[in-house]
């Protein structure tokens, strides 16, 4: 981790939020939880994953930062577990990863983390992507509009935040959601994946492999065959596009 003891936190005033920072390392914890609190969060921290899974349950966080290389559970793990839970199965988390680690990283981001930072990372980077994920979480995708959207068997109901395909019903996370009603709005267009995080989530940076993997998980709970899918296409040296099956 890089660290300038005199560099400041952000100016810009962050939403009131409550923060759990999750890393075994004291020194990391201590400078990330530095910089949080001085940007206006209140911020706890765990040390290890059981501890982690203990006061998340506690402090009820508005956003975890939780590193991957963690003693008792490892940070997947965790992300896992919360994603198993009522309140953790919306929770943000911004992921800190080693430098090398991308298989993780994706798998990561499958289990619904919403950003990450490698490590050595700066301190005032974090604070930035922690305000910039909260405030996307907060913004929960575009503003529900009435009545159903439609395309063949699927069916979306935007203001219950429900799903289904015939009579079964799609368990779906806020952004796969988001992400569905999107591309049902827009049947047989090509969207590149840098247009659908901002157009969809209304991110203006981040991981372009974020929508590769939501994709993949819609196209798991929607498609026939994933593997064959006929619903998302792949538009190579493009993106994605939709499309409804006829009759």
């Amino acid at each position: 981790m890089t660290q300038t003891p005199a560099e400041p936190a952000p100016a810009a005033p962050p939403p009131a939020g409550r923060i759990l920072v999750v890393d075994d390392d004291p020194t990391v914890a201590e400078v990330v939880v530095g910089y949080l609190t001085r940007a206006g969060y209140q911020v706890d921290r765990a040390a290890d994953g059981r501890e982690a899974l203990v006061r998340a349950e506690a402090f009820r966080p508005d956003l975890l930062v939780l590193d991957l290389m963690l003693p008792e559970i490892d940070g997947l793990e965790v992300c896992r577990r919360l994603r198993a839970t009522g309140h953790g199965a919306t929770l943000p988390v911004v992921m800190l990863t080693a430098k090398g680690d991308e298989a993780d990283r994706i798998l990561g981001l499958e289990l619904g983390a919403d950003d990450y930072v490698t490590k050595p990372f700066s301190p005032r980077e974090l604070v930035l992507r922690v305000h910039s994920v909260l405030r996307r979480a907060r913004a929960a995708g575009p503003a529900p509009t009435p009545g159903l959207v439609t395309a063949g068997d699927l069916r979306l109901d935007p203001q219950a935040r429900r799903a289904h395909r015939g009579e079964r019903e799609l368990l779906l996370t806020l952004r796969e959601f988001d992400l569905l009603a999107f591309l049902l709005r827009h049947p047989g267009t090509a969207f590149g994946r840098e247009e659908l995080m901002q157009r969809v989530w209304g991110w203006d940076f981040g991981d372009l492999s974020t929508v590769t993997v939501h994709v993949r998980r819609l196209r798991e709970k929607i498609e026939d065959d994933p593997a064959a899918p006929v619903l998302i296409s792949t538009v190579w040296g493009v993106g994605y596009r939709f499309d409804p099956v006829k009759g």
